[in-house]
Parts: C-alpha cells; sequence; structure tokens
C-alpha cells in the first residue's frame, strides 16, 4: 500500500511538473509572435501619415524583422520622432543607420563615450554600430499594429513604395 501511495504521488508530481513546462513554453511562444489588431495594414499606414503629417519632425516606417517582439514586428507601423542624442536614454527604442547602410529599430541598453549601445530585445548580442548623432533618426514615437495581411492592390503598394523600412532584425 505505502509502495503504491508512493509510485502513485511520483506519477501526480511528474503530471504537475510536465504541465508546467508546458505552460512555460506556451508562455515563451506567445511572447514571440507579434502583436497583431483587426485593423488592416493599409489602414494602419494610413493612420500613421496623419499621425506623422501633423508634426514635420516626424517619420512613418514599416518594421520588417522580429528582434523586437514582443513590441512590435513584420506587419508593424512606427512613427518616428527627430530627437537630439543628448536627449537620449537607456531603454529608448531608436531608429538609425547602421554602418551597412541599413536603417534600424532597436532598443538603446548603454552609453559609451563614443555613443549608445544598441539591441533588440530577441538579440543575443549588441548591434555593432553605436548611435550617435550622426546617425541617429529618432526615437519611436508611436507603434500601430495591424492584422498583417497586405492586399495586392495599388493603392496599398503606392504606400508601400513610399514609407520606408527599418529592420528589427539580428545584431551585425
Amino acid at each position: 500500500m505505502l509502495l503504491h501511495m508512493k509510485s502513485s504521488f511520483r506519477l501526480r508530481t511528474a503530471a504537475v511538473i510536465a504541465t508546467f513546462f508546458a505552460f512555460i513554453s506556451l508562455a515563451q511562444a506567445t511572447l514571440m509572435e507579434r502583436p497583431v489588431s483587426s485593423v488592416s495594414f493599409l489602414d494602419t499606414l494610413s493612420d500613421a501619415q496623419k499621425v506623422a503629417l501633423r508634426h514635420s519632425d516626424m517619420q512613418v516606417l514599416r518594421i520588417s524583422g522580429k528582434s523586437m517582439l514582443p513590441f512590435f514586428g513584420e506587419g508593424s507601423v512606427v512613427v518616428i520622432k527627430k530627437i537630439e542624442s543628448e536627449k537620449l536614454h537607456a531603454g529608448m527604442v531608436v531608429v538609425y543607420q547602421n554602418r551597412f547602410g541599413e536603417t534600424v529599430a532597436h532598443r538603446l541598453i548603454a552609453q559609451s563615450a563614443a555613443g549608445w549601445v544598441a539591441q533588440g530585445y530577441n538579440n543575443n548580442a549588441a548591434d555593432s554600430t553605436l548611435v550617435d548623432s550622426s546617425n541617429l533618426m529618432g526615437v519611436v514615437y508611436a507603434t500601430f499594429h495591424s492584422n498583417g495581411q497586405i492586399a495586392p492592390t495599388e493603392s496599398m503598394a503606392s504606400m508601400m513604395n513610399s514609407t520606408a523600412v527599418a529592420l528589427a532584425a539580428p545584431a551585425k
């Protein structure tokens, strides 16, 4: 009887542990999914452009990549606002040009004498290009999420072609 109770307890404990790890895995997988809304990508892009048009120091960018999940990824649109590099601080999400000529949207993690170190939330390493006044495009002012479905229409193609892309990608 005692042997049976110990065996039953072990089985229940193993089941609880397995359930716990399954829950953790599901939670981690959910965090890696991009945020979505019911708004079409065309409407999301249009709404972001309406906000940016109200201010001469703002620009709209489409996001490509997933290094900034769960905050934004493919199908997201950001509005960036020009900012002086002296006003930057750790934790800000900025858009800058890296040494490869790519536009990157990443978070500032530390300041050095030569500039700011940036890194995507999901990247294991910091970016190799420091952010400074010469390559800083702006700080992310607003993020718009869409349903991610891009319908191939003429107006969509026109809006897509006129909107620059910011990478949320692995560090280079």
